[in-house]
Parts: C-alpha cells; sequence; structure tokens
C-alpha cells in the first residue's frame, strides 16, 4: 500500500505534506487504499496544567521583645541594628546571628493571593503551598 504522495486534499483542496493519512484541516482520509475503519483517529487528551511555582525571599522576622517578651514583627531591613519595642520602649540590638534571630518565624506576602504568610526558619529553602489560596511559593535565603 503506498504512501500519500502529498499534494491538495482532495475534500478541501489544502496542500498537505507526504506521508500523512488524514488530512490537518478536515480530517479527509487522504490514502484511499485504507480502510475507513482501519485507522485510528486519536482522541484529544489536555494536558494536565503545569503550577508555577514563585521564588519569595523572608520580608521581616517575627521577634521577641527581650524586656517585655511581646512578640514584634521587624522588617529584616533592620537587622544588626538597634530597634525598639513598641509596647515597653525598650531598645536592643537586632543580632542576625544570635539565636532568637536565627530560629525567629518569617513573613513575607503570598505573590498569588497577597495574604501574609507566616512560617518557620525551617522553611527557608523549601517549596511550600500558600495556606490561603494554596499557590505553590519557594522561599529563598535572603541574601
Amino acid at each position: 500500500m503506498p504512501a500519500w504522495p502529498g499534494g491538495p486534499c482532495p475534500q478541501c483542496g489544502d496542500d498537505m505534506p507526504q506521508n500523512l493519512i488524514h488530512c490537518r484541516t478536515c480530517r479527509q482520509l487522504l490514502n484511499l487504499e485504507l480502510e475507513k475503519d482501519s485507522v485510528e483517529v486519536p482522541t484529544f487528551v489536555p494536558l494536565q496544567e503545569v503550577e508555577s511555582v514563585v521564588e519569595i525571599t523572608p520580608v521581616g522576622l517575627f521577634v521577641e521583645c527581650a524586656k517585655c517578651h511581646q512578640e514584634l514583627k521587624i522588617n529584616r531591613k533592620y537587622l544588626g541594628q538597634r530597634v525598639q519595642c513598641k509596647f515597653c520602649s525598650a531598645d536592643f540590638k537586632l543580632d542576625p546571628t544570635s539565636n532568637a534571630v536565627m530560629g525567629a518565624d518569617s513573613y513575607s506576602q503570598c505573590p498569588h493571593c497577597q495574604e501574609q504568610l507566616r512560617y518557620s526558619s525551617k522553611y527557608v529553602g523549601s517549596k511550600v503551598a500558600c495556606r490561603f489560596c494554596g499557590g505553590k511559593v519557594h522561599i529563598v535565603k535572603p541574601e
């Protein structure tokens, strides 16, 4: 049985390359020596949607005041500087090498739903899902 030599489709007239079984435009059987039932037309199967993973960096930290033990939400830009507690006005240095800062929870904004995410330092470097929208994020270590 010879293959389709190429040329215009007998039904729609569109030019088709050689070795096709069906016309790409109208799906007409091009090789008349084949029986209509002998060629199976594959069904369309949609691909699963690939979810995007967006990288985020910690914006700030939740640190406990050394004097009154209230939890403070402090931006990372203040690391290494002296900060003041908004509850008791005690000032202290936000030392990035201290155990309190290194083990503190961090926060960022979800790029998918714009909600604030709070996460433990153990998740830095991991890919996680937002608890609000399920969007995938990769928490990268801040520079």
